[in-house]
């Protein structure tokens, strides 16, 4: 799909101008999130709201409204998200939907799938069985590391999984379309989590690219005799070099991954990071910088908790009295002592026996 000079297709956007959400929108048919459903979440679940949230990272939906009805009425609802494995390890764009359904998870108390499509790419990028299903470990241990409820989180690569009632739902969903990312979207998929729950209301959250495939998802549920899952969709995660790049496994330097030591991180932002700094200081003092097109501080806008702060930094790097060294230094801190000090220690110290218990555990409890 075509967007104001973007190229937007499932797993990313490449880009020679700003992507017009307005538009794409329109285009898809799906709902804005407006201040109202960030007041509404954080009534029913006395919890702050998560950044992604304040600050419009996530900001089309589809349904929500019916999803935090359902809550308001007592009715439970689960999530669903997932992975393809394009990497070793998962970058920071890939983090995004996982950081998200943790905070939703956390703040409605409520069961969450994820699903790794191991047999997907070992079709689609000619990778053996094997390696399909070692890449499916390995990415399980960085989403892991995120902080789920063991006892609310189902992780399952579809090697290891499908058969018997998700199989059937594959079928069932191959008679209307040629399309499967429907079936764990549909609770009757998981008996051993939601046996005799068929009407369960499921929540995706997703990147906005991934809307037209879950769109045909929605169109073929009725029909089959479930709910229409509902959606939240998040902006784009820009590449390092810039809003008309596109992270990609094959170039390491287009992404910052959670396994990047702090000296290759700080190599990627001071050599890669595109500036929208001016071409001298002098400049710089005078005009300031171009936020729009600034990748250390879109990064920060992300990520950076304190609201206060990256006000500061906003106004500063934007009148040219912060420079770009600066900013890339607060991001690089950032990244070292957040990223690596808490989440790739405990993927570090991760066992295999550790991957097994949380699934399996998993399986057991998450429905309650």
């Amino acid at each position: 799909m075509e967007n104001n000079g973007a190229k937007i297709e499932e797993g990313g956007v490449s880009s020679k101008n700003k992507i017009d959400y307005d538009k794409l929108i329109d285009q898809f048919g799906c709902q804005r999130l407006d201040q109202s459903f960030v007041d509404r979440v954080f009534r029913l679940t006395g919890r702050s709201p998560h950044i992604f949230l304040r600050r419009n990272v996530f900001f089309p939906h589809r349904d929500l409204n019916e999803v935090l009805d359902a809550y308001e009425r007592g009715d439970k609802f689960y999530l669903y998200t997932g992975r393809g494995l394009s990497s070793e390890a998962l970058h920071l764009g890939h983090l995004i939907p996982f950081m998200f359904t943790k905070y939703l998870q956390e703040a409605f108390k409520v069961p969450l799938v994820i699903q790794l499509t191991d047999d997907e790419k070992c079709m689609w990028k000619n990778l053996t069985v094997e390696e399909s299903k070692r890449l499916a470990r390995e990415n399980a241990k960085d989403i892991i590391a995120c902080g789920f409820d063991v006892s609310r989180t189902f992780i399952f690569s579809d090697f290891d999984y499908v058969g018997g009632a998700f199989y059937e739902n594959m079928v069932r969903v191959a008679k209307c379309v040629t399309y499967n990312k429907a079936v764990p979207s549909f609770p009757s998929s998981f008996p051993h989590l939601f046996s005799g729950n068929d009407k369960l209301c499921c929540l995706i959250p997703c990147a906005i690219d991934q809307d037209p495939y879950f769109r045909m998802t929605r169109d073929v549920a009725p029909r089959l005799g479930y709910k229409k899952p509902a959606l939240i969709e998040s902006s784009f995660f820009p590449a390092l070099q810039g809003v008309s790049g596109k992270m990609n496994a094959g170039d390491p330097n287009s992404a910052i991954y959670v396994t990047d030591s702090p000296k290759e991180i700080k190599n990627k932002v001071n050599k890669y990071a595109f500036s929208g700094g001016q071409d001298s200081v002098e400049n710089h003092r005078k005009y300031g910088a171009n936020l729009e097109v600034d990748i250390p501080f879109k990064y920060l806008s992300f990520f950076l908790e304190d609201d206060e702060e990256l006000e500061h930094i906003r106004k500063e790097y934007g009148s040219g009295r912060m420079l770009t060294g600066e900013v890339k230094k607060k991001l690089i801190w950032w990244k070292d002592t957040v990223q690596q000090g808490q989440r790739l220690l405990m993927r570090w110290s991760m066992r295999s026996w550790q991957l097994d218990h949380f699934q399996i555990c998993s399986t057991e409890s998450a429905g309650s």
